[in-house]
């Protein structure tokens, strides 16, 4: 049941429309990999609450499930009217200032004080996700007059984009601070990062989460985007929110921006979550637009690691069966005889490591053996990841003792994860991955596997042994 047959993997957002246990336990079983829990909308006890509920799914279906916590970031918004809202016309200059007085047509209070000092002239200031548009033309102390370019609507407390300004300030706000130590005390598997822009705000919640949780950055500033290898570099994984990336910069840029950063992953052997609005119809549809199937699709074409439900599964009308059209969806593509060349010609030279020269010699024994299946012993999760990196044809069984790296793997493309003990020397590493992969059922008696672990066993980064073994009769090393 709990085995996929899909190589990419699915997140959903749990909501007011997925909170109770038999529906969560249905968006499991119908495909669900890693769960994400929105700090924008769910209290600590509420956080708890799911965590607890997914980790006793866990025990119930005996199979690792990941728990990703997403912070809400910084949320940038206007202050009040003193009529509730005023219509800005083109060719308008309208002030934003430090004066906590309600707004007029004139102007409007802008409660962040480190907006204003960054502010420049000829910076962009969208508001209420860009259906209205200021440019800044003059600033001075805790003020910057703006031209109205897109006239439209402006009311209490809408959201502010920036485009062009760099904030100075830590993407984690007292809020994500006080949720980032409420999620790591429940043990969750993946922090995700809202509104990064440089990468020292990676750095700040690594330090903080110590090893405890990977850190997942999500991608939806044109800033962040400007430094995207940077980025890279020190998050474990990335998110192309395109939601958001779509509100600050032009619409037809997001698609190149996706390939982009999918590739640039790839590259670095980390995992892409593709996000926002997949399925945005079956919010209130039980079935998808032909555009949306055909975007999926391409998520999964493109070889993403994992594509991510937000409303559609947490407060849509139907959860359940936007998770089982992903399902199907990715079930398709990956069965097309198109696909393994496609994701081939995406590949990445290894780098200069043992670790990578191992992944890419796996990869290529198993295609030339037609093995069924790459048994990976891992206990930091580096060798699952590096193996996933390489897209083999061949099924990739991850064997860990770690149940926490397990867990994390549950986002990584093509990673089935099993909780183990270690092995015990070169005779047990072979017998146990060929139970394993005889009783999940990823190879039958007499078919072959690929083993790969790091000696000394239990070493963390140390992959430096690749074996060939034949599945016996009795499930064991033949």
């Amino acid at each position: 049941m709990s085995r996929r047959n899909r190589r990419i993997k699915i997140i959903a957002t749990l909501g007011p429309a997925s909170q109770e246990r038999s529906v969560v336990a249905s968006l499991f079983q119908a495909g669900a990999d890693v769960f994400r829990i929105n700090m924008s909308h769910a209290s600590h006890d509420m956080m708890r609450e799911r965590v607890a509920l997914i980790r006793s799914l866990e025990e119930e279906f005996d199979r690792p499930i990941g728990i990703l916590v997403d912070l809400q970031g910084p949320k940038l918004r206007v202050g009040m009217f003193a009529n509730g809202a005023e219509e800005l016309r083109n060719g308008d200059m309208f002030t934003l200032d430090s004066d906590a007085t309600p707004g007029t047509a004139s102007r409007v209070f802008l409660p962040h004080p480190e907006i204003l000092a960054s502010l420049e002239p000829g910076h962009r200031v969208l508001i209420d996700d860009g259906k209205v548009l200021l440019k800044v033309h003059e600033v001075g102390l805790g003020r910057a007059e703006c031209i109205v370019e897109v006239a439209g609507k402006i009311s209490n407390k809408k959201g502010v984009s920036l485009p062009d300004t760099t904030i100075p300030t830590s993407a984690m706000t007292p809020k994500d601070r006080a949720d980032l130590d409420a999620a790591l005390d429940e043990n969750v598997d993946w922090i995700a990062l809202s509104f990064v822009q440089r990468p020292e705000d990676v750095i700040e919640v690594k330090e903080i989460a110590a090893g405890r949780a990977s850190v997942l950055a999500k991608i939806e500033k044109p800033q962040a985007v400007a430094r995207l290898e940077e980025i890279l570099r020190v998050a474990d994984a990335l998110m192309v929110a395109r939601g958001d990336l779509g509100v600050e910069m032009p619409l037809e840029r997001v698609p190149g921006v996706q390939k982009t950063m999918t590739r640039l992953a790839r590259r670095y052997g980390k995992p892409i979550v593709v996000a926002t609005q997949m399925l945005e119809s079956m919010i209130t549809s039980p079935v998808p637009t032909r555009a949306e199937v055909s975007d999926v699709a391409t998520a999964v074409f493109e070889g993403a690691d994992a594509v991510m439900l937000s409303a559609e599964s947490a407060s849509g009308q139907y959860p359940l069966e936007a998770v089982q059209t992903m399902n199907r969806i990715a079930e398709a593509v990956e069965s097309e005889a198109i696909y393994p060349s496609i994701i081939n010609s995406q590949r990445a030279s290894p780098e200069a490591t043992g670790a990578d020269a191992i992944a890419e010699a796996t990869r290529d024994v198993a295609d030339t053996l037609g093995a069924k299946v790459i048994c990976a012993w891992t206990t930091s999760g580096a060798t699952g990841l590096r193996i996933s990196r390489e897209r083999p044809e061949s099924a990739i069984v991850a064997l860990t003792p770690n149940v926490e790296i397990a867990r994390r793997l549950c986002i990584a493309w093509g990673v089935h994860s099993v909780v183990t003990d270690d092995c015990r020397d070169e005779r047990d590493m072979a017998d146990r991955a060929c139970r394993v992969a005889f009783i999940e059922r990823f190879a039958a008696e007499g078919e072959r596997i690929i083993v790969v672990a790091g000696v000394p066993f239990g070493t963390p980064g140390a992959t430096n042994n690749l074996r060939i073994a034949k599945i016996g009769k009795d499930g064991g090393a033949g």
